[in-house]
């Protein structure tokens, strides 16, 4: 029997698009809205998943528990991750075990269970339009309907006085293999969808690795670990000219507090756009635990004599690559350093080449004539995470992990989750719905304090050199 459309009757005050952990994040608070928020998120995957494909048994976060979905905002929420321990009664056995940071498979099972309660939740639905209805004063929302499969069940249509983009990221596939992953008679993936292809990577001869950050580090370090001493056959290649480990340092992750989201904010978009490749190492590098348990394993191998059949080499890109034969990819590389090239065959390639921001411009077209872009053709988004309109739009559009270019490296990061969808709801309902810290970091980031909210006492004056434009 075909399902009815889900009944969205009603004027929503906020309809989210898409239910990762920073949707979620902002669906578990605004459920703690006094008085209330009439809230309905969808997302067209027919149950919560986070990263299903690189779960690796062991792999931890990197951030710790207390950056889960609303602590940093409400630390009394039911949706904490505490209260969940405490619903499946693993208080105790979590106090014992003293992990500051949880493993990835718990984040996940965290996040599904708050997924499975809190209501307003829709999945299997997608959106396939956003519109603004001037004669209304509100965003149409119109999504599909999915069974199980996948297959459509029936049309709708919500209405929403705001929303919020939570749209998330996509796997990056370099040009030079692309053809490789649409035919593949031998294995070529990304590193996303690794765990699925776990044993048909291990049955294969030679595996290459691509990829010099976490993902990478952690794919290589359980191909090390379950191949036979002496015959690992494995290959990992890097752009970077070192496997670097990520900054870490408490100083160093003060660039992940709302004080520096503000000071970046406020730059010019030009030393924006310089700045953002030169931070890679906060979030493109290894954690270093990993790089140890990497050389440890590596250097157990050495313990009777020999070396294990694993290369490391860093500062090296793929500039094309081919098939040779129906069970094997030719790589063609080059060192940056030495000006040389070489070649690579290899049975199988993992591609730990990371993610990109999903384009807003599908969902977003139907609300282009209102969009204000910066130089480079981007959506301008605003302090509040507000993607700027022509005023005649009364209603507000937020933005989740698509605001790099605007708000800095802490856009995709955990930790800022439960601060970005507090601030959010704070503007969305014109008060103080969740008190926010008026100061978060040691560091002062401008000479003239204007990374700071007006309430905060300004460091010790500074006289300024040249005039602060």
């Amino acid at each position: 029997m075909t399902a009815q459309p889900t009944d969205l009757t009603q004027p929503r005050d906020l309809v989210g698009v898409g239910i990762g952990p920073f949707n979620l994040s902002l669906a578990a608070l605004a459920d703690g809205i006094h008085g209330g928020l009439a809230t309905t998120f969808f997302d067209q995957n027919p149950v919560f998943r986070w990263h299903p494909g690189l779960l690796i048994d062991g792999a931890s976060l990197q951030v710790p528990f207390l950056a889960d979905l609303v602590t940093l905002a409400d630390p009394t929420s039911p949706w904490s991750f505490l209260s969940y321990l405490r619903a499946r009664d693993r208080l105790f056995p979590f106090y014992f075990a003293e992990r500051f940071h949880i493993q990835r498979a718990e984040y996940d099972a965290y996040c599904r269970w708050v997924s499975e309660q809190l209501p307003g939740l829709h999945f299997g639905h997608q959106v396939d339009a956003v519109r603004w209805n001037p004669e209304r004063d509100l965003f149409e929302v119109d999504f599909t309907q999915l069974d199980q499969d996948g297959e459509v069940e029936a049309l709708g249509r919500a209405h929403a006085r705001h929303i919020a983009l939570g749209i998330g990221t996509e796997p990056y596939i370099p040009e030079p293999l692309k053809p490789l992953v649409e035919a593949p008679a031998a294995p070529v993936i990304h590193s996303s969808d690794y765990l699925g292809h776990r044993d048909r990577l291990l049955a294969a001869g030679h595996i290459t690795v691509i990829g010099s950050g976490q993902s990478g580090a952690e794919i290589f370090l359980d191909l090390l670990r379950a191949r036979p001493t002496g015959a690992e056959k494995i290959h990992w290649l890097a752009r970077t000219e070192a496997f670097a480990p990520m900054e870490y340092s408490k100083l160093g992750l003060e660039q992940f507090t709302p004080d520096y989201t503000r000071y970046f904010h406020a730059l010019p978009e030009h030393v924006r756009d310089d700045l953002i490749p030169r931070q890679w190492q906060l979030h493109k590098g290894i954690d270093a635990d990993t790089i140890a348990a990497i050389h440890d394993e590596l250097y157990r191998r050495t313990l009777h004599g020999g070396w294990p059949d694993a290369v490391l080499t860093p500062g090296v890109s793929v500039r094309t690559a081919g098939r040779v034969s129906t069970t094997k990819v030719e790589l063609h590389l080059e060192h940056a350093q030495q000006a040389s090239r070489s070649r690579l065959t290899t049975d199988a390639v993992v591609l730990a080449t990371g993610y990109r921001e999903r384009p807003l411009d599908r969902i977003l077209a139907g609300l282009d004539p209102y969009l204000r872009r910066d130089s480079s053709g981007r959506p301008r988004i605003d302090q509040h995470h507000r993607i700027t309109l022509d005023p005649g739009v009364t209603g507000s559009v937020y933005v989740q992990n698509g605001e790099r270019h605007s708000h800095g490296v802490g856009a995709p990061d955990l930790g800022l989750a439960a601060w970005r969808s507090a601030t959010i709801l704070n503007h969305l309902t014109g008060k103080e719905s969740y008190p926010l810290p008026r100061r978060t970091a040691f560091t002062s980031f401008g000479l003239d304090g204007r990374d700071r909210t007006r309430s905060v006492p300004a460091p010790r004056s500074l006289v300024p050199l040249t005039e602060v434009r």
